[in-house]
């Protein structure tokens, strides 16, 4: 799709990379430049508990897919000269520090603006290019209210398990960039994008921020049940232990649901219209969880499935890599399998089979020998000097 393209990833941790393995799943050249004084990318060591891997981490696996890494001491001229060339030789430059610390390094916009005109230079940050704060996803979750409406009601604040807050900031930046690249082909300029953690997440509440800029609400804890729908996100368990969730959005739903259940008019009076069940959820939930748990799952499903009722069941990790949804989107090499991050459906064959996430620096004597065309010498004088790695 873009085999032309090139792209040159000095970023770390979940949002940065993300963005540069969507590009290699489309076909682009990926060069990931890991700083060499530092370990490279920090998730190379994040680790579950008893997890026997290499440097590349089950975390690093997630994103570092369809990449080539160069190991490169960024303090050093001659480091930093390394990245230059690169910098000359790309289309996209993705980049992930905090506030200052492009400059310091001397691989900020400005800088690389002057080396190549036309680079798009995609920048990740926590709280935007202004804030020298660290912004780790748990701390913009925190920051931006998703915690403080995440959880049981009375409950503790809680963070999502996944860093969800690094991936929307990730698909805004995605967006910049292919803007940019539409109106590179008009303009042969490139241009600056910044997106912040921060701003990604506040414009990701949706109806949870109208619920306080419209209607003056604040949200508060709900536990997995909806502030505007009920009942929607409400878990029930069934009479062979599976836990059903439905998500009823509308009136003609909830009494087609009367009508599986048996329920009687006197029963669902007081729950006719979604404003009666939003405002008397806890009495309805009593209400269906006494029908539910006398239906088995293959009953009740079946017969949500024939009145296009939307429902789920809770699964774990492996039920969800079981489902035909989940086979569709594996990624594969000679020894492991990770899940691409481009979904779209098309006319054009995305690849199940990409370059494994790389070793830091596994690739490191190809691109300084093919890419840049340093001689064998030079190449072994910069190992020897511990310029690269």
């Amino acid at each position: 799709m873009v085999k032309d393209l090139k792209v040159l990833e000095i970023a770390s941790v979940l949002a940065g990379p993300s963005v540069g393995q969507f590009f290699a799943e489309l076909g682009a050249e990926v060069i990931k430049v890991e700083n060499l004084r530092s370990g490279g990318d920090v998730t190379r060591t994040w680790r579950v508990k008893d997890e026997k891997t290499d440097d590349r981490s089950a975390y690093f696996c997630s994103v570092n897919w369809g990449k080539k890494s160069i190991a490169v001491d960024l303090n050093r001229t001659e480091g930093r000269e390394i990245v230059y060339e690169l910098s000359r030789w790309c289309d996209i430059l993705i980049s992930s520090f905090k506030a200052g610390d492009a400059e310091k390094l001397g691989v900020d916009y400005k800088t690389i603006c002057s080396l190549n005109p036309k680079v798009i230079y995609g920048q990740i940050t926590g709280f935007g290019p202004a804030n020298p704060r660290v912004g780790y996803d748990a701390v913009i979750q925190a920051e931006s209210g998703f915690m403080y409406i995440n959880g049981e009601p009375g409950g503790t604040s809680l963070k999502m398990p996944v860093a969800l807050m690094d991936i929307l900031a990730a698909h805004h930046l995605k967006e910049g960039i292919l803007l940019s690249l539409l109106q590179r082909t008009e303009t042969s300029k490139g241009q600056f994008i910044e997106v912040s953690l921060m701003q990604a997440a506040i414009a990701s509440l949706a109806n949870q921020a109208t619920n306080w800029l419209v209607a003056g609400c604040i949200p508060q804890k709900q536990g997995s049940t909806h502030p505007n729908i009920s009942p929607y996100g409400d878990l029930f368990r069934l009479s062979d232990g599976q836990e059903v969730l439905l998500a009823i959005g509308n009136d003609r739903q909830f009494a087609a649901l009367q009508k599986i259940l048996g329920l009687q008019e006197f029963e669902v009076a007081p729950f006719q219209t979604n404003e009666q069940r939003v405002r008397n959820r806890k009495e309805l939930k009593a209400v269906l969880q006494h029908k539910i748990q006398m239906q088995t799952s293959q009953r009740l499903t079946a017969a949500l499935n024939e009145a296009n009722i939307p429902w789920g069941t809770v699964k774990d990790m492996k039920q969800v890599f079981e489902t035909p949804e989940a086979q569709e989107l594996l990624i594969h090499s000679h020894d492991r399998t990770g899940v691409r991050t481009y979904l779209g459906r098309g006319s054009t064959s995305l690849s199940s089979h990409f370059l494994p996430p790389p070793h830091m620096g596994e690739h490191t004597h190809e691109i300084l020998l093919q890419t840049l065309a340093r001689t064998p010498q030079s190449v072994k004088s910069m190992l020897d000097s511990g310029i690269v790695g």
